[in-house]
């Protein structure tokens, strides 16, 4: 593909030089009232080119600044959004003995089983 541009533009370079050579006479150019200026045809032509391209390629540049900056804020959202976070820590409440998640671990008693205290009232909950 690098091949093919380069032609293309080799192409195009032989054929301004052709061009080029085949057109140069002076032209005479009337500016503003008596501003006269005096110049080659390629000259003028290659230059009324590149001022009417200006434009085009600046607004271009604009266009691939501002999605490269939105490419990068989006980027930076994901990288946020997908980061591993820390796993929440758990702590047992008051009162609760902490329970182990190892299979090998001994079962835990009857006291420490119960996360609330008994009360002996024969009421029963109020």
């Amino acid at each position: 593909m690098q091949f093919l541009r380069t032609a293309f533009w080799v192409v195009i370079a032989v054929a301004l030089a052709f061009f080029c050579m085949a057109n140069y006479v002076p032209v005479t150019v009337r500016l503003w009232g008596d501003l006269v200026m005096e110049t080659k045809l390629p000259v003028l032509l290659i230059g009324a080119f590149l001022l009417g391209a200006l434009p085009f390629w600046v607004m271009a540049r604009a266009t691939r600044w501002r999605l490269k900056r939105r490419l990068d804020n989006t980027e930076r959202a994901l990288a946020a959004a997908t980061a591993p976070s820390a796993p929440p820590s758990i702590t047992p409440a008051p009162g609760m003995a902490p329970v182990s998640l190892e299979p090998d671990a001994p079962a835990p008693t009857a006291a420490q089983a119960d996360p609330l205290p008994s009360t002996s009232s024969s009421t029963g909950p109020a």
